[in-house]
């Protein structure tokens, strides 16, 4: 699946995203879970894939199946800034 550079972006951004799941990357992209993770290691540099992976991992809110009824949205009120 060839991506367009702002394709590739956006995955990115979404993957480092606390509350984005990595369901919402896979409807959007096409992209499971582990596709997203060579997909990373494949665009960072080694150290930030380390730091993403430390993350992610054991992360609840990255997957809707793990996620309390209390988390509703896929970004925290104060990450957009609307002017």
């Amino acid at each position: 699946m060839a991506l367009l550079a702002d394709e590739e972006s956006r995955i990115i951004e979404m993957a480092w995203e606390d509350r984005t799941p990595f369901e919402a990357i896979a409807q959007q992209f096409q992209l499971q879970e582990p596709e997203v993770i060579k997909f990373m290691r494949s665009r960072l540099k080694p150290r930030s894939f380390r730091v993403w992976r430390e993350r992610v991992s054991g992360r609840t809110t990255k997957h809707v199946k793990l996620r309390g009824d209390d988390v509703t949205r896929g970004y925290c009120p104060t990450q957009y800034k609307h002017r």
